[in-house]
């Protein structure tokens, strides 16, 4: 599975943006897709924090606290592509979002529950 994504950048508090995931290869590896987010000076893995995930098949979704609220995760099945859109941005919200994908029957919500990692979109929020 490969995943690409795009659509980071600058915005100012309180500004939306949107960013998007198309995944590639065997499609029976993202029963699950999802973002992670690592905040600037937290590049390791293990700092990774979840930020929101969407099973492929139903469309469930589950978002984390600090999101809940202000993120919408969709997914585009025919092109592939997952969305993320947040509004309503904040300082802290700035960080490096990772794309990933699990072939897991259950939601992503832990760094342990993805089989790939995309290349991270940068996001930078300034008040």
């Amino acid at each position: 599975v490969q995943l690409q994504a795009s659509g980071g950048g600058l915005a100012s508090a309180g500004d939306s943006l949107r960013l998007s995931c198309t995944a590639s290869g065997d499609s029976s590896k993202w029963n699950n897709l999802g973002w992670f987010r690592r905040a600037p000076g937290s590049q390791q893995f293990y700092q990774s924090k979840f930020v929101a995930s969407i099973n492929w098949g139903s469309g469930d979704t589950i978002y984390a606290d600090a999101v809940k609220g202000r993120a919408t995760i969709s997914r585009d099945n025919a092109a592939n592509t997952v969305h993320l859109r947040m509004s309503n941005l904040k300082p802290e919200d700035t960080a490096v979002y990772y794309c990933v994908a699990s072939s897991r029957s259950h939601l992503i919500s832990t760094i342990y529950d993805p089989d790939t990692w995309g290349q991270g979109t940068e996001v930078t929020v300034s008040s």
